[in-house]
Parts: structure tokens; sequence; C-alpha cells
């Protein structure tokens, strides 16, 4: 299973289950909050790694790019487009 199709059940899980929408969002306090949500994921059964969820998201945003004004490498990066972790939170944090 790729990063994307866990990152999507996570957070269908996370908007069904009040008790694993907290678990994941109290990972952003935590001292390594990529290290904690990766381990909460692991708990739930979704193996994912910090290095998984960064590489996805540069891939992401690497292909985002590419697919843009003839590969688009002179554009600006907004700031967090491609944080995974960042996303995912914003997704279930704002229910």
């Amino acid at each position: 299973m790729d990063v994307v199709t866990i990152l999507d059940e996570l957070q269908n899980q996370a908007l069904r289950d009040p008790e694993v929408r907290n678990r994941l969002l109290d990972t952003r306090q935590a001292k390594e909050p990529l290290t904690a949500f990766c381990g909460v994921c692991r708990e739930l059964g979704y193996e994912i790694y910090e290095m998984d969820l960064i590489c996805a998201g540069e891939e992401f945003h690497a292909a985002m790019k590419r697919s843009t004004n003839g590969g688009g490498e002179n554009s600006p990066m907004l700031a967090g487009e491609d944080d995974f972790y960042e996303l995912f939170m914003a997704g279930i944090a704002s229910v």
C-alpha cells in the first residue's frame, strides 16, 4: 500500500473515530511530531515511517512541477506544499 492510500485510509478513520483523530492530532505536540505520528500509524496497523512521508511529499511535488510549464523548475515552492504530515493534519483538524 502506498503512502497516499495509507493517509487516505487514516484520514477516513480519524474522521469517523474521535479517539483516533485525537491521537493523531496529539502528535503535533511531540518533540518529534513526525516520529510520533508514524508510531501511532504503526500502532493502528499502517506500516509507515518518516522517510516514507518525506519522500512521498517530495515525489508528489516534483511530479506536479514536471506537469506544468514544461517542467516548471523555475516555479517557486509554496511553504508546506510537499509536507504530507501537515496537509494530513490540516485535513483532520478542520472538522
